[in-house]
């Protein structure tokens, strides 16, 4: 494969806004798109060639002097098997993994899909990887704080905000409103009332 996209190709890769990158069987990463760079703060010319969890900053990608691909923890790799799995013919469709990242010195675990497809190349097998930062939707499946009486949330800094608020603010949900049928029996019974009379 060319080392480059041409322009077409390029405009094309660079409008999806889902990070995507070009990897081949080692994950070496041989191009990737504006979205991948943005979300995880990469300049291409430093990380081509470089493998995913160098790259990326996976915990495990220095456990061994080898490095990413070589370690014990490396054979569960979800990224890296679901990149062979692409290139030996296998649909792999936004499968869920949880991946431990080391960012500015912290332990970070994020949740993610991995997508993995093969990509059509004359040189060397190679493959479109897109992963996809699911956490924030993840942490809605942990237990939230709730107020039994008004339903406002609490969040982590300990303030207090309605269900609506704390969805706008942490996965961009916005809500649009109505009443279901037994609120509307009790706050306007005569309204249920002729709304019942008109579907039957």
């Amino acid at each position: 494969m060319k080392d480059s996209l041409d322009s077409h190709e390029r405009t094309l890769l660079d409008a999806i806004p889902l990070a995507i990158f070009v990897v081949d069987e080692d994950v070496r990463i041989h191009d990737l798109n504006r979205a991948a760079a943005t979300v995880f703060g990469l300049e291409k010319t430093i990380i081509l060639k470089r493998r995913g969890g160098e790259v990326l900053h996976c915990l495990h990608s220095s456990d061994v002097p080898e490095g990413c691909g070589r370690g014990p923890f490396c054979q569960d790799c979800v990224i890296r098997n679901s990149v062979t799995a692409s290139l030996r013919g296998q649909a792999v469709t936004r499968k869920r993994a949880k991946v431990e990242l080391l960012m500015a010195g912290n332990k970070r675990d994020l949740e993610l899909l991995i997508t993995a497809s093969p990509l059509p190349s004359k040189d060397r097998p190679l493959a479109l990887l897109i992963i996809e930062d699911i956490s924030e939707i993840s942490t809605l499946r942990d237990l939230i704080p709730i107020c039994a009486n008004c339903k406002k949330i609490r969040d982590d800094r300990a303030y207090w905000q309605s269900v609506e608020s704390y969805f706008n603010i942490y996965i961009g949900v916005s809500f649009t409103h109505g009443i279901c049928p037994a609120c509307m029996g009790e706050l306007y019974p005569e309204y249920a009332e002729k709304m019942k009379k008109a579907t039957d």
